[in-house]
This record gives structure tokens, sequence and C-alpha cells, in this order.
């Protein structure tokens, strides 16, 4: 780390989707936002967060990933089941509730988490051992859950609001993603037919309509590294668990109607930079929106190009700085992996140091 010891991880990315609703309201229209004088598309943080952990579940490899849900209770039984096979459901579930209950998570009758609980893999393994060990003092079992926290825990966070003192403050900060030009939502009818209908019935079997737009996207996102680090603890788990969230952060998809529009698309852009004195989002590049009749994609990275130059006149020289698809800028690379492996050459070099 440099000597303030505050080391923080930008990335910004350039993101075409084509027809879609990826992440949609309560009436199901596409998410947007007013920016800028026009309406842009927008995919929430949340949504976009959701994806990243679950590339993490599926691409990861790893053995420590949090799960968030209202069933931590069979979750925790189900660890202490895995310890001892001799224990039968029930009394697992009454030991997980009354171990989780002293720890200071409220529980229902149904042996549910009053809200969301997000919980690592190996805070509930030691919170089903502490169980069989008959541990009950609150201290120990709160302290076995502020302990080994999952990579999406610590880079996420975790709000309990029954004990302030189970919170884990997230080190990762997601933008909604914006477009960077105006939409107009559309509608697609449809109809389905009915296999089995008689010759004489013509008629639609079912018809409707589905809201979507298409949208080339300004995403951004952070991690304070010195936090991260503070959390995960050592160095090479904190360089590759960044790395992972790179690759999550331009590979993962929301999944709202992908089997409507099988919009899997990936990143035409991606910029990365490691600054020493304050993160920094380039999305006031697009508060005049883009106006095209020839797409929008290279005049975007063009905004992003030079909103990356005017920044300059503000912040300190990032420590580092490195591309895709970005032609003759901030050492760009030829594929993703070189750019990985860049990444984590200087990574490390700052993280250990």
């Amino acid at each position: 780390m440099r000597d303030n010891g505050r080391l923080f991880l930008d990335v910004h990315a350039i993101h075409t989707v084509p027809p879609s609703n990826i992440n949609r309201d309560d009436t199901g229209s596409p998410k947007t936002a007013q920016y800028g004088g026009v309406t842009r598309a927008r995919v929430s943080s949340q949504s976009w967060k959701k994806a990243i952990r679950q590339y993490f579940l599926e691409n990861g490899g790893l053995k420590n990933v949090g799960i968030r849900s209202l069933e931590i209770v069979r979750y925790v039984a189900e660890k202490i089941i895995g310890i001892d096979a001799s224990i039968a459901q029930e009394k697992a579930m009454e030991m997980a509730q009354e171990t989780l209950k002293a720890a200071g998570v409220t529980t229902t009758s149904e042996y549910k988490t009053r809200a969301l609980f997000f919980i690592s893999s190996k805070q509930a393994e030691k919170l089903a051992q502490a169980a069989l060990d008959g541990v009950t003092a609150k201290k120990e079992l709160q302290e076995i859950l502020n302990s080994d926290p999952a990579i999406d825990i610590a880079l996420f966070g975790r709000m309990v609001a029954d004990d302030a003192r189970l919170n884990e403050d997230a080190s990762c900060q997601v933008a909604h993603a914006i477009s960077t030009h105006a939409v107009q939502t559309e509608f697609d009818f449809f109809t389905a037919t009915d296999d089995f209908s008689s010759a004489n019935d013509a008629g639609a079997g079912m018809l409707g309509t589905i809201e979507f737009n298409s949208a080339t996207l300004y995403r951004y996102a952070n991690v304070a590294v010195h936090e991260f680090k503070r959390q995960i603890g050592h160095a090479d788990s904190v360089v590759n668990a960044l790395k992972l969230f790179i690759e999550a952060f331009a590979k993962s998809m929301p999944t709202g109607k992908a089997n409507t529009f099988a919009n899997q698309t990936l990143p035409q852009a991606l910029l990365v930079c490691l600054r020493c004195d304050r993160p920094v989002s380039f999305v006031s590049a697009f508060e005049q929106p883009i106006r095209s009749l020839d797409g929008y994609v290279e005049q975007s990275i063009r905004r992003l190009k030079n909103e990356y130059e005017t920044v300059q006149k503000w912040v300190e020289e990032p420590l580092f700085a490195v591309s895709l698809g970005m032609d003759g800028f901030a050492g760009n690379q030829g594929d993703f992996q070189q750019l990985l492996e860049e990444v984590e050459k200087n990574l490390t070099s700052l993280v250990q140091s």
C-alpha cells in the first residue's frame, strides 16, 4: 500500500445490450432513470451484484461463498448433520435455531430468519460445530459470524437490523448501470398457438405484450482494497479475489427475461485503474446524452477516454491503468486474460508493499 494506506480499484465498462428486459420494475417495465434531461436505460446495482455473486458460485471454484436466505436455520442444520450424521433433522433444526438466537439472529417458529441473512460457508460450519459443542456465549458466537467472511460478504456487506454488531461493511460499491444515450421503451406483442386446437378454432391460445429496450451501458464499480484486505487477511487471497471480481464484473449478466431475448453480450471496452487518493466514476462523460444514427459504442468509448483525461485535472494520476477494447489507450491489452495478468502483477506489488 502507499504511505496513506489507501488503495482503490476502479472498474469501468462500455457494454451494449440488444433488445432485452434484464432488470424490470414492479410493473414489468425495464428500469429507467432520468439523467442529463433524458430517460436512460438502467440496470440496478442490486441486479448486477446478484449476477456477480452467481458468477462466483458457478465459476469461482470457491469453498467459502456467501449464502443469503431466510433459510439459514436449515443451512446451519445441514452443516450440523454433515459433522454428525447421527443427529435427526428436527433435532439439528432446533440446535441451529437456538445457536442463531444466542448469537443475536432473530428467527421465527417456522425455523426462518426474520429477514434475509448473509452467512459464509465457513461461518455456518463453525456455527454448527459451536452448536454441537454447546456454546451459548453471545460474544463467542458473534465472533464466529464476524470471522472468515466470504468474498461476496466482504465485497457487498451484511446489514443486520436486529444487532449491528453482526454488520459487515461493504468494501465494494457498484453503480447503477445507465445508457450513454436516451432510450424509449418498446413493446413486443406476442401470440401463442394451442397445439391441440381444432381446425375450426383459428384463434391464439394466449396473447400479451413484453416491454423491452436496447442500450449501450456505462457500468462502474470500485473496491476499497485496503478495507478488503483487512476483511480477507492474506495478500494472495485479496489479489485472487479481486481478479475474480473483475472477471465476474465483465462476464456476468443479470438473468431477467434471458430466455425471451438471449441478450448474452460482453463489454466492448473495459478500463481498470488503481488509485491511492479516491475512487472516481466517469459517468459525467455521458451527462450530455450521445445522439447517433450510426451506433453508440464508438462514441461511448471516445467519451470514456476523454473523461479519463479530464478527471486527471482533479485527482492524482492512477498508480496503474489497463484497458481492453480501447486501442492505444491506458496500456490496452490484446485479450482479457492479458488484462487480468497485468492487474495481478500490479495488485500484488501494491498490496504486499
